[in-house]
């Protein structure tokens, strides 16, 4: 296993219970007590993690976790959603992508779409997007148009947020908009764990002619800290098939379509 990896799991095992002893990860891992030490002290440096003795805990900094650390979670039902949210792309359409992996997932199916990287004198999409790992992605398809917001850099999700988003946002109307979120309730609707983020979220899926949350399953009936728009503001939700029939018929009640991916 990569180094990266390694962390990357060791994060994992940490979020399941939100505390974690170097014997854990020696014996879930497969690594030496030394290499488990570094490994935590390397964590805790970049202040995901509290260092203990023996061990680690959570704490309130790391609830937001680096984009490089949250790839590979759920990625088999994260590329399900993206293929799923990519059907209803039709060519010519602008769209917008918030930033998270779910997104870039997204950012990536359309990327590889034949339809869309036919060589054409015009594009073949447009895509708007407030994250600046998408747009570094999809500038390497000259197909597809992308277009930036303004903003300052969020370290942890490589979304551009504050006023100077805006700006831009305000000035522009998408055909959809494919907004991320780290929860989702049928009740309290779509929330964020950072509010600049959520401002954008929402105003970019109001200037959309149709707002799409897109969220894998273990995001449902989670509520964090900032909500993204008002009520109504979403009438579809694109998930995994671990959604339970219950809660499908719970979001149906609330007008929010569920599209199962996969």
């Amino acid at each position: 296993m990569k180094r990266a990896e390694r962390l990357n799991a060791v994060l994992d095992l940490l979020a399941e219970t939100g505390t974690l002893d170097v014997e854990d990860i020696i014996t879930k891992l497969d690594v030496s007590a030394a290499t488990a030490r570094r490994d935590l002290d390397n964590l805790a440096s970049q202040q995901l993690l509290t260092r203990t003795r023996g061990g680690a805990i959570g704490q309130s900094v790391a609830y937001d976790l680096p984009l490089r650390y949250k790839r590979d979670q759920h990625a088999p039902q994260k590329h399900q959603i993206a293929l799923a949210a990519s059907n209803l792309v039709p060519l010519g359409a602008v769209i917008g992508l918030c930033g998270g992996t779910t997104s870039t997932a997204i950012a990536t199916v359309l990327g590889s779409r034949p339809d869309v990287m036919k060589a054409s004198p015009e594009s073949s999409l447009t895509v708007v997007t407030n994250a600046i790992n998408i747009a570094a992605q999809l500038v390497m398809r000259p197909q597809i148009k992308t277009v930036v917001t303004g903003g300052v850099v969020h370290s942890r999700s490589y979304e551009l947020v504050g006023p100077y988003s805006d700006i831009v946002l305000e000035k522009i109307t998408m055909d959809i908009a494919f907004i991320g979120v780290n929860g989702i309730d049928p009740v309290f609707g779509a929330t964020v764990h950072d509010e600049r983020e959520a401002a954008v979220n929402s105003l970019m899926a109001r200037r959309a002619t149709r707002a799409v949350i897109v969220a894998d399953s273990s995001k449902i009936g989670r509520n964090d800290f900032a909500t993204v728009g008002s009520k109504g503001l979403f009438h579809t939700l694109i998930t995994d098939a671990g959604i339970t029939p219950e809660q499908i018929a719970a979001f149906a009640e609330n007008d929010i379509e569920v599209i199962v991916a996969g």
